[in-house]
């Protein structure tokens, strides 16, 4: 699907900071835009309903899936995220770069149908460092923090499959290597051709 506008798609285990990142990215790239995926889980702190995500019940969620609605869709601590077709081929129909948020489960299937999209994963520093950004963080009892760290040792090896990593030791580091990334894959000749065609056109550039 050769959209002029850019997908990238971030993954990363709980607590690695790709939210953070993501936020910080969308404040200083105004040509970068969020898609909202839709969720079963309740909002934490000040999470607002469609802004972060589209928080809505596993019956309704069930529906969209079988509708038909959903690019990908996956259950991640025992709840269910998924990304709306209609929404991203939307944006990125208008030239649009958009950003997704991600479990790395969708990633792969987003991958499969936009081979153009860039797949970028976020890895924490260690796994003592992981622990204590889960425990600092104030949100999840200790027994759901364990869980969250089983499952990150599963995330954190699918990481190979992605087209870039960033390692978030120090967030103003990872922020910069995440917006190369971005600046980066704008400048692709197969990516500037999709986005500025009359230029390509004027110029008999194939």
């Amino acid at each position: 699907m050769d959209y002029p506008g850019n997908l990238f798609v971030v993954a990363a285990p709980s607590g690695a900071g790709k939210s953070s990142l993501v936020k910080a990215l969308l404040e200083l790239d105004s040509h970068l835009v969020v898609s909202v995926s839709h969720t079963t889980r309740k909002p934490r702190g000040q999470e607002q309903d469609g802004r972060e995500y589209h928080f809505i019940s596993e019956q309704l969620f069930r529906e969209k899936v079988d509708h038909g609605d959903f690019f990908e869709w996956a259950e991640v601590h025992g709840n269910l995220y998924g990304t709306s077709k209609a929404g991203v081929e939307a944006q990125i129909k208008t030239g649009q770069d958009v950003v997704l948020e991600i479990d790395w489960q969708g990633a792969l299937q987003i991958k499969k149908l936009f081979p153009n999209a860039i797949l970028i994963f976020i890895l924490p520093p260690s796994w003592d460092e992981l622990a204590q950004r889960l425990t600092r963080r104030g949100e999840d009892a200790p027994a759901v923090i364990e869980e969250r760290l089983r499952n990150a040792r599963i995330e954190v090896a699918q990481a190979q499959h992605f087209d870039f990593v960033i390692i978030n030791a120090l967030f103003e580091t990872a922020l910069f290597d995440l917006k190369a990334i971005v600046h980066s894959q704008r400048l692709k000749y197969a990516a500037l051709r999709r986005s500025k065609p009359a230029v390509f056109a004027a110029l008999n550039l194939g």
